[in-house]
């Protein structure tokens, strides 16, 4: 069972001040691992990583759309603790609205930051994991992109635009590092609705646009639409957490759907 442990590694997890990528981020130290909180919300998250132990965790600012903030993001991981072996594209917006109304800006906000941040986090991953480089040990990259990135959901058609983009980009990075003898996977990871911050605003949205009449009625259809149920935070976090690991040394170019049978039915 060696292979599922992380010791030795480091892992920086963009977006993991909260939700998803704080269970992600504790998962990964209790397996060995020392990880980087990567957020724009500074506050809450250098206490994320203080809650992570001393000596396992450190808070970074980063904006995943601005490159120098990858670049400096990436160093400081390097010369905190020697290296870096994972990165997780975790961060990201939802926009809720139908098409017709969707505007130009809400559109554009959604892929820069959901499409865009993960290019960036790709491409810097890529350049300090690759021989040669400020790492140069090869790694793991897991993007984040979502059940809506494998099919399309009413009112959500920006957000589906912008995790489908994550998951061909994804392919496409596995393809480039394999070929190229990088050592380093890329994968993607598809989540079902998980009630986190971001998830319960989507259902508060639904209602806000007119598509379900109340909250408990948007709640009600998410988990119909689930075989076995919404997600927690946690089994998420168990997705990533094997990606990163050496167990899945023979996995890259995939996409993992962690949605309680969501995409199935």
């Amino acid at each position: 069972m060696n292979e599922f442990r992380l010791d030795g590694k480091v892992a920086l997890i963009s977006g993991s001040a909260r939700g998803l990528g704080a269970a992600t981020a504790a998962a990964l130290v209790a397996g060995g691992a020392k990880v980087v909180i990567a957020d724009i919300l500074d506050a809450v998250g250098k206490q994320t990583a203080a809650d992570l132990g001393a000596g396992n965790g450190l808070f970074v600012h980063l904006d995943v759309t601005r490159e120098a903030d990858w670049e400096a993001a990436i160093a400081a991981t390097v010369k905190q603790f020697g290296g870096i072996d994972v990165v997780v594209n975790n961060a990201g917006i939802e926009t809720t609205s139908l098409i017709e109304n969707c505007t130009l800006d809400e559109f554009d906000l959604t892929q820069k930051v959901n499409v865009t941040g993960v290019f960036l986090g790709v491409k810097h991953a890529i350049r300090a994991m690759k021989p040669g480089g400020l790492s140069g040990r090869g790694g793991s990259i897991v993007n984040i992109s979502s059940g809506a990135g494998l099919k399309g959901v009413m009112g959500l058609g920006a957000y589906c635009a912008s995790k489908g983009a994550v998951r061909l980009l994804s392919k496409a990075a596995a393809v480039e590092c394999g070929r190229l003898n990088y050592g380093i996977r890329v994968n993607s990871i598809h989540p079902g609705m998980v009630p986190t911050e971001m998830g319960i605003k989507t259902l508060k949205d639904y209602v806000t646009i007119g598509l379900m009449p109340n909250l408990e009625a948007a709640e009600a259809a998410f988990k119909a639409g689930h075989l076995l149920g919404l997600g927690r935070p946690q089994d998420v976090a168990n997705g990533v957490y094997y990606l990163a690991s050496d167990a899945a040394r023979w996995i890259t170019g995939i996409e993992l759907s962690i949605d309680g049978g969501t995409v199935a039915a």
